[in-house]
This record gives C-alpha cells, sequence and structure tokens, in this order.
C-alpha cells in the first residue's frame, strides 16, 4: 500500500478533529498508509504533549442522533509526527525533501494567508508569515528534483488555494527567486481551495466533563478535542487530487468539485458569519458557550433574524437549500453536547468580521440603500469589547462582569484600543477593512450610539 505524507500546518482542536480524523478513516478502511506530520505555524504553544503521547489521542463526537445523544470515541492514529521549525528548522526541510509528501494542509485562520512585503528570505522562520515559510519550504523541494504536492489550505477566505498561490508567487517575486522555482510552482504544484464544516469546541474546560470523557477513553488524554458528529470537505477538482483525497463519508463527507465557492460562500455566511457576529453582544450579556446563547430568547432571535433577513437573501445559490442550511446551522447551534466556548470563536475577529460578515453587510446595504441593523450591532459589540481591553503582563484582558478574558488578535489592532483610538478613526481605516466604513449612511451614528448604550450595560437586542 502506497504511502501518503502529509504536512499539516497548524496543530489546533480543529485539524486535530477534523482532517487528521479523515486520515485516519481512511487508514482503517485501507484506502491507503497516510501519515500527517503536524508543524507549528506560529511560536506560541507547545508540541510537548502531542510528541510525549507519541502523537496520538482522541476526539469524542457529541450531539444528537434521532432524538438520542451521541457521544463517539475515536482514537486518532494518523499523526505521526510533530515538527517545531523554530527549534528544528533541519527537520523542517527534511520533510519539504521527503518523496512521500504528497498533500500540504494549513489553518492558521482568516490573518494567516498574507503577504508582507517586509518579509526578508534571511530572516528566521519566526518572523516571517506562513505564505514566506512555505515558499521557503517548497523551494528546498525544487531544489531537490522532487514533484510538486497537492496545497489544501482550509483557511476561511474566499479562494483560499488561489489566495495561498499568489502569496506564494509574491514571495518569489519579491525574494527574487529562481524563474526555474517559479515554473515549477506553477506547473507542479496544484493550490485547492477548500471549504470545511465541522464546530470544534477543543478540550473540555470543565473538569466534570473532562473527566466524564475520561472515563469514556479509558484513559486520562490532555489532548482529547470534542466535535459534533457532523463534517463536510470540499475540495476542489484539480489535477488527480480525488486519487489522493477519495470522496465519500469516511468521517467527515467530503466531496470534490469544480465549484467550491457555493458551498463556501453558504456556509461562510450562514455558520461562520452568524457566530462572528453574535460573539462580542454575547460575551458582553454574560454568555460562556454557543449553547447558552441560543437558551436565551433574545439571543437565540437575534441570530435568527441575522440570517432569515440580513444574510439568506443575498446567497444566491437555491434559496430553498440555503434556507435548509439555515436550519441545520441553528440546530448546531443548539448541540447541548460541544460547550463550544465563545471566546475560541472570537480569536481573530477583527479579520474574521471582515471575511464572514462585511460581504452580507455591503450586500444588504446595495440592495436597501440602509444598513443592516443586526450586523451593525454586532460591528458596534466588537469595538464596544475591544474598547474595554487592558494590557496586562503582555496579555489584553478585557474584564466583563463575572469573568476575565483574554482577547487574542492582531497585536497592532489591539494596540489601538489600548491607546484608546477614536471609534470613528478605526471604522474609516481602509486597510483594516477594504473600504471606510463610515461612508455608509448613518453607520457611525448607529455603531456610536450602540457603543454608548453598550458600555452603560444596556441591551442592545
Amino acid at each position: 500500500m502506497r504511502k501518503i505524507r502529509i504536512a499539516q500546518f497548524g496543530e489546533g482542536n480543529f485539524l486535530r478533529t477534523f482532517i487528521d480524523s479523515y486520515f485516519t478513516a481512511l487508514n482503517e478502511e485501507g484506502l491507503g498508509d497516510y501519515e500527517v506530520t503536524i508543524i507549528k505555524p506560529i511560536t506560541f504553544g507547545s508540541l510537548a504533549t502531542l510528541k510525549e503521547r507519541g502523537c496520538k489521542y482522541h476526539i469524542v463526537l457529541r450531539g444528537v442522533k434521532e432524538d438520542k445523544a451521541v457521544e463517539e470515541v475515536r482514537e486518532i492514529t494518523s499523526v505521526k509526527d510533530a515538527i517545531n521549525p523554530f527549534e528544528e528548522e533541519n527537520r523542517f526541510y527534511s520533510l519539504a525533501k521527503d518523496k512521500d509528501l504528497k498533500i500540504i494542509v494549513s489553518n492558521t485562520t482568516e490573518a494567516g494567508i498574507v503577504f508582507n512585503k517586509n518579509d526578508k528570505f534571511d530572516a528566521g522562520l519566526a518572523d516571517i508569515s506562513y505564505p514566506a515559510k512555505l515558499t521557503k519550504f517548497l523551494l528546498e523541494r525544487y531544489k531537490a528534483n522532487l514533484p510538486g504536492v497537492y496545497l489544501l489550505p482550509v483557511e476561511l477566505i474566499d479562494n483560499n488555494g488561489e489566495a495561498l498561490e499568489k502569496a506564494v508567487n509574491e514571495y518569489i517575486d519579491l525574494w527574487k527567486l529562481d524563474d526555474g522555482f517559479k515554473e515549477w510552482n506553477k506547473n507542479e504544484n496544484h493550490y485547492c481551495s477548500t471549504l470545511v464544516d465541522r464546530i470544534v469546541s477543543g478540550h473540555p474546560k470543565d473538569i466534570q466533563t473532562e473527566n466524564h470523557l475520561n472515563d469514556l477513553i479509558g484513559e486520562n488524554d490532555p489532548l482529547c478535542s470534542i466535535g459534533e458528529p457532523f463534517g463536510l470537505w470540499v475540495v476542489e477538482d484539480k489535477g488527480n487530487v480525488s486519487e489522493l483525497i477519495p470522496s465519500g463519508e469516511h468521517d467527515i463527507n467530503v466531496v470534490i468539485s469544480k465549484d467550491v465557492p457555493v458551498y463556501k460562500k453558504r456556509k461562510v455566511r450562514i455558520l461562520n458569519g452568524s457566530h462572528t457576529n453574535l460573539v462580542p453582544i454575547a460575551l458582553l450579556m454574560g454568555k460562556i458557550t454557543v449553547y447558552d446563547c441560543m437558551q436565551d430568547e433574545r439571543l437565540s432571535k437575534f441570530v435568527d433574524d441575522t440570517i432569515k433577513n440580513e444574510i439568506l437573501p443575498f446567497i444566491s445559490s437555491s434559496y430553498k437549500d440555503n434556507l435548509l442550511f439555515a436550519e441545520e446551522v441553528k440546530n448546531r447551534f443548539s448541540n447541548p453536547y460541544l460547550n463550544h466556548q465563545l471566546t475560541s470563536i472570537a480569536l481573530n475577529s477583527f479579520s474574521k468580521w471582515k471575511e464572514r460578515d462585511l460581504p452580507s453587510f455591503i450586500d444588504y446595504f446595495c440592495h436597501y440603500r440602509r444598513i443592516p441593523t443586526n450586523l451593525t450591532k454586532g460591528f458596534a459589540a466588537l469595538l464596544a469589547l475591544y474598547s474595554k481591553i487592558t494590557k496586562i503582563d503582555g496579555e489584553y484582558i478585557v474584564k466583563l462582569k463575572e469573568r476575565d478574558i483574554e482577547i487574542k488578535d492582531n497585536v497592532s489592532i489591539l494596540e489601538r484600543f489600548v491607546s484608546k483610538e477614536p471609534f470613528e478613526s478605526i471604522m474609516s481605516d481602509e486597510s483594516l477593512w477594504g473600504i471606510d466604513l463610515t461612508t455608509f449612511k448613518d453607520f457611525k451614528l448607529n455603531v456610536i450610539q450602540y457603543i454608548n448604550e453598550l458600555l452603560d450595560e444596556k441591551v442592545i437586542i
């Protein structure tokens, strides 16, 4: 059976509960010999526990099927190695030259696929973006006279494969690399856009759930991660990708398609967009999980109205299919077994709001010539939440009524709130949003009004 090695940029809960479960299923079904090597994409965090456990861990898929609670334990065995490129640079480049390497997967959030003209070729791996690291990784493979690979980014941005390829080419040009390498990258590598869909809440946050899952697993697993049973991976049909990524149900449902944008637009706008727009308001109201929100009549209605009135009408594919998907999404949000933390969804909220909510906002405004109420409230809550940031020992902390939370986002954005930059300045910054948001009629006025109400601890929904 042929060996297929996967380089996975990202060690987070999502990839470990989604991609690695898929490759484990393929191995169990005898469809290949898939081996994943995890690569840390950023400096913070540790691979120590993963390495100590021989890269083995469990996931628990929790949900409701036919009105019955379901808890399925799966041992993930497809991960065979883990590399910290900031400490193991030689091993990082050795992987690039592995003849069995066929696939590269990445999840570096919406903020990860970026081109930074200030990145230097001779800089350390810790000091350059993910696409810059990838360019150097691929260059080593080219120099070794090896064939290209299939690159499957799962970051939730439009045309993520195309965006990643563009960034790599920009680094090739910036660093004046070999023309032959540029041709090799164009002809040998296949950058496939993808869509992923599974709600993953990660490791349990409370000791009772943790103990319960350890009992189910039969051991104490600090890497155990919780996900929902639903799973969908849509992969752009390029080259011979279907020979490496079998379609059909393999823990997750895999679809190989020429039309990934149809699936992506629906999922990103409805599921991710409503998630992102909900979180700041919910945090300010003292909620902890998505399930808590769906049990709150006001927040549940806020989600329902946002989807129905401000998102659904502007997704161009079948309205009936989109409506069915939206109903399924709301049911998934109400899964009591996920314990999906709002603080987890809040990671990099600025780039998420731009990618997930701003397109719906613009479509609504262009159609009705007025701002959408709920998306505007969600944006105002985002600014209000960030305005509460205090920098403590290098962390960006927001003190809420019943708890303190850490806000994780681009440091330059966080520092603007620490310095109390005026809200109007942030709203009008085209480098953040791609457009001056204050040019939308009544937007600035309404946002400032909502912020003031939120800071006075009023509920605006």
